[in-house]
């Protein structure tokens, strides 16, 4: 018989009976109270509560087996083995009250293993029986069981029951799991263990540094780094291109503090002058890292990590700088594969040129490996070219020089740190009036240098670049061993500059900053017979130990590996070797590197007059701006020198100055401060010049404010809008109040915009005669806003940019005569409805959060707007009764709306759009009704398929490019516009290639062609 046939034979109405027979009643509970209820315990025919006796189970397995027999269809087996399989199943049944193990338990096996387990509990029943009655039995043993078991399922003890058993399980389970994890830890726990004990050796590690000269008479080595750490700022230029019927804005500086970099972007190039405080900077990050134990910083010094062959791996970082913790394996790939890494990768410029592009596919690979973490990289400005790492996504940024109150709190921090308050006042005194020494004063390196030397000299201070870095070697090198309670040999001042100049012109040649002991070794050794007071002090091994302990230029950074504290002291001293031994033309032929521009300055301030004159020559004979600027600058180090040379030197560089364009302000600012005092004022000058003048002086307020404030306080008359828009825009450079005295206040405002950027401007507007024009960047409070302006009824333009602060504009009520309005990217404005009080008749909206109230403006003129619009129309969002005249709709502006409904505004002159999807036939359509439309402005890339569709216009007399190259289909634009009569050119986003206006000339021979720096 087939099983199915079999199991419908034993349905519910043959087995389920029977069950009901074999077990006792439900009884309520889990069976918490006795031992656990058995088996035996609910069959009825076991026990003290037995109903059914063995009798009576025989009779229900002959009655179930006559049954299976009576059914339709072929017997299961032949009839005279009838008796016997009763017995046999009855003897199986009778089983269950031999088995020891509760309902639990039993569900838990399932039913074949539970018929098994009965089948082996009545071994003999079988004896005898055929081979179908043997499967039958089988079979109808497995049906029971499976019946057993949902009675056993539908018991109400049996959830109970089954709870409790899981409950016991599971404390067990984890009971051995714990014990595992005891006796093998997990390596996430390993690492747990292992970064507590780095970022403790990381902190430790990096947080003292050397504060130039307060090392001397007994004092100790390092500091830490809280007292010597000084917040700089770092510097990014960024570029808004203006949009057509907006005013222009001066290139944007944006400041933070140099700390703060990776806070917004998780990439960064931080280039910073020699001794600006990089390393100091990277260190800080490593230190504040590690105690606030978010991420794992590794620092990692290039110097150090190009002497191996190849650049290391995540697991090789800290052996390579010589870590001596042996982190778990695998942990700096876990580190980085989950995005926790702080990598700050310092001294790009100290490898040299052909290492530093391995090094930059090193790092990129790292990036693009382990993508999530923070990476900053250090380099001097001219070690690679701008935008070096752009495409990469790392920002740039730059280190800016310090200001008069970075100067005056590092003085006081050194001198608190030296425990030398009484020279401290004289000093600061010095630094506000001496003009030479204050423009020393612009890094780290160099004010330790000045409070060392005027600590050491008792207020005797030197003026010049030269004279500070003799006394300063002088300082570093004539301190006696016993100065620092140490024995060595004795080496003169002069043998310690001789055998050091020697090393660094060596470093010099080779365009590296850190040496082999063996390289180094083998130099002092060839040096030391023409060395006199050197050779008697021992073997020369004996002597660049004494370097190293002594003078206080030298150091070990690694085993077996030297370099100066400083580059600017490898420099100085190798330009002192190149002019002592005659290698002008070695130095003349570096000129073109700009990692020699510094070694080219010594030079000069070291040379003799005519090696001076002939080496300028050499610089003015290959006839670039970049080195007849650097003539320029060395002329601050050319004491004497033949008048020809010199007139000559400032001729070449007349050429320069005034600069003509931004882009020649920029290249003469290069030359350094000693630009300002060659500036001439505004008499004479074409407005281009004086504009020049004023942007040169800007850049270079970063290095000199009180020179560059001088020139700029000279045009503060001048009339030329792009003159007055450069001082205002150049503000944030400057000490505010200051500035805003000297400059700001006496500004022709016609036309003028004054942004406001930081809290101190905010309080210097405060003070101001009122402004009609007015900026806010930033997140500032709207009640912050409103006492700064004291008069809001007299502000007619206002722009709130960067705020995510502004929510309801209903607060803008309160200027009441405004008439010019932009939002940009103030994400969470909303309530345009609350403006229609207000008479703006121009309005600008850049990423508000949206433009609910927008529809019921009736008084706008103007509208410009760049963000995705709602609905279907334009209708539906714009302004439908306002009679508007230009029309400005950004890229992704139109994407739902297209520009159906455009022809509502039939008072519409001025139409630009900046969409780069093709325009369709309706939408130009729509632009053909608009009767008054005279001008047109288009986003060049929507040529030429924009233009299929393009009727012919006739009444557009003014057509504007925008992001034009030069190179677009725009043949068929006379004959679609016929009445054109002014056409203007927006170049394309930093394109450096001039555009030629011929071929338009051409196109539109009675049009006048503009090109537009905007």
């Amino acid at each position: 018989m087939e099983p199915a046939v079999l199991g419908g034979k034993l349905a519910s109405s043959l087995v389920a009976p029977l069950m009901k027979k074999l077990f006792v009643t439900d009884q309520p509970g889990a069976g918490l109270v006795d031992r656990p209820v058995r088996l035996t315990r609910l069959v009825s025919f076991r026990g003290e509560q037995r109903t059914l006796g063995d009798k009576e189970v025989r009779v229900l397995a002959g009655r179930l087996v006559a049954d299976s027999l009576d059914s339709p269809g072929e017997p299961a087996f032949p009839r005279d083995e009838e008796t016997a399989v009763a017995d046999a199943l009855a003897a199986r049944l009778l089983a269950l009250g031999d088995l020891d193990m509760d309902d639990v338990q039993a569900v838990r096996l399932g039913h074949r293993e539970l018929a098994r387990r009965l089948r082996c509990g009545a071994p003999a029943a079988t004896t005898g029986l055929s081979s179908d009655a043997r499967y039958f039995l089988d079979s109808a043993t497995e049906w029971a069981c499976l019946h057993i078991l949902e009675f056993f399922t539908r018991r109400s003890t049996f959830v109970a029951r089954t709870l409790v058993a899981q409950t016991r399980g599971q404390a067990e389970l984890i009971a051995k799991v714990d014990e595992l994890i005891t006796r093998v830890p997990r390596p996430d726990a390993r690492d747990t263990d292992f970064e507590r004990r780095y970022l403790r050796y990381v902190a430790e590690q990096h947080n003292r540094i050397t504060i130039y000269g307060i090392d001397l008479r007994d004092s100790p080595d390092r500091w830490p780094l809280e007292v010597a750490y000084l917040s700089l700022e770092a510097t990014a230029e960024e570029d808004r291109t203006t949009l057509p019927g907006e005013h222009a804005e001066p290139e944007r500086t944006v400041r933070l503090p140099a700390e703060d970099a990776l806070l917004t972007h998780d990439r960064v190039l931080l280039r910073g002058d020699a001794g600006s405080g990089k390393t100091t900077l990277v260190q800080w990050l490593a230190v504040t890292t590690s105690r606030d134990g978010d991420r794992i910083p590794y620092v990692l010094p290039l110097r150090t990590l190009v002497r191996a062959d190849t650049l290391p791996a995540p697991a090789a970082f800290l052996t390579a700088v010589g870590c001596p913790l042996a982190p778990p394996e695998g942990w700096a790939e876990r580190v980085l594969g989950a995005g926790r890494g702080l990598v700050l990768v310092d001294g790009l410029d100290e490898i040299p040129a052909a290492d530093r592009h391995r090094a930059r596919d090193w790092l990129l690979a790292l990036v693009s490996a382990f993508p999530g973490n923070r990476w900053l990289l250090t380099s001097r400005p001219t070690a690679v070219r701008p935008d070096w790492l752009a495409a990469e996504g790392f920002r740039e940024l730059a280190l800016t020089p310090m200001r008069r109150a970075d100067v005056t709190t590092f003085v006081r921090r050194w001198h608190a740190a030296a425990r030398a308050p009484e020279y401290e006042a004289d000093l600061l005194d010095a630094l506000r009036t001496k003009r030479d020494l204050a423009r020393l004063a612009t890094n780290p390196l160099m004010c330790g240098l000045i409070c060392a030397l005027h600590r050491e000299r008792r207020g005797y201070l030197p003026t010049g670049r030269k004279e500070l870095y003799d006394a300063a070697l002088t300082m570093l090198l004539a301190r006696r061993d016993r100065e620092r309670g140490m024995a060595a040999v004795e080496l003169s001042e002069e043998a310690q500059l001789e055998l050091l100049q020697r090393l660094a012109y060596a470093l010099v040649l080779s365009g590296r900053t850190e040496m082999e002991a063996g390289t180094a070794e083998g130099i002092v050794e060839r040096a030391l017979p023409s060395v006199a007071s050197a050779a008697g002090q021992g073997d020369a091994s004996t002597v660049l130990r004494a370097l190293l302990l002594r003078s206080g230029l030298l150091r070990q950074p690694a085993e077996g590996v030297l370099d100066f504290v400083h580059r600017t002291f490898q420099d100085y001293l190798g330009a002192r070797y190149a002019v002592e031994e005659g290698h002008l033309d070695v130095i003349a032929g570096r000129a073109g590197d700009t990692q020699w521009e510094d070694v080219i300055r010594m030079a000069v301030a070291h040379a003799r007059p005519g090696e001076r004159a002939a080496l300028l020559r050499r610089l003015l004979a290959q006839d670039t701006p970049r080195l007849t600027l650097l003539a320029l600058a060395c002329l601050e180090h050319a004491t004497a020198l033949d008048p020809a040379v010199r007139a000559e030197v400032e001729a070449r560089a007349g050429a320069l100055i005034p600069p003509a364009s931004t882009e020649d302000a920029k290249a003469l600012a290069e030359a350094g401060p000693l630009v300002l005092e060659l500036l001439p004022g505004p008499e004479g000058l074409t407005d281009a010049q004086a504009h020049g003048i004023t942007v040169t002086a800007s850049l270079l307020a970063e290095h000199e404010q009180d020179g560059a404030l001088a020139v700029l306080r000279r045009f503060r008359a001048h009339p030329a809008l792009n003159v007055r828009r450069q001082l205002v825009g150049t503000w944030n450079r400057f000490d505010t109040r200051e500035y805003t005295t000297e400059v700001l206040d006496h500004l022709d405002r016609t036309d003028l915009y004054l942004t406001c950027a930081t809290d101190a401007q905010l309080t210097a507007l405060g003070g101001m005669r009122p402004w009609k024009r007015l900026v806010f960047r930033g997140g500032h409070t709207w009640p912050d806003i409103l006492a700064a302006v004291t008069d809001p009824g007299a502000v007619e333009s206002l722009t709130l940019s960067d705020n995510p602060a502004l929510t309801d504009l209903r607060e803008v009520a309160a200027f009441q005569s405004v008439r010019e309005l932009e939002l940009t990217r103030c994400p969470s404005a909303r309530g345009f409805g609350q403006l229609t009080s207000l008479p703006v008749d121009s309005l600008t909206v850049i990423g508000a959060a949206d433009l609910d109230g927008l529809r019921g403006m009736t008084s706008l003129g103007a509208l410009s707007l760049l963000q995705q619009l709602p609905g279907s129309r334009l209708t539906d969002c714009l302004p439908v009764a306002a009679h508007l005249e230009f029309l400005f709709l950004g890229l992704g502006t139109t994407v739902n709306t297209g520009l159906r409904g455009l022809a509502h505004w039939r008072s519409l002159q001025v139409l630009s759009l900046a969409e780069i999807t093709p325009l369709t036939a309706h939408d130009w359509a729509e632009v053909a009704r608009l009767p008054h439309l005279t001008g047109l402005y288009l986003n060049t890339r929507v040529f030429p398929g924009g233009l299929k569709s393009m009727p012919v216009l006739p009444r557009i007399t003014e057509l504007g490019l925008i992001a034009f190259r030069g190179h677009e289909g725009v043949s068929v634009l006379p004959a679609r516009l016929p009445g054109v009569r002014k056409v203007s050119l927006w170049p394309w986003p930093g394109s450096t290639e001039p555009l030629d206006p011929t071929p338009f000339e051409a196109l539109f021979p009675e049009a006048e062609v503009i090109l537009s720096e905007g």
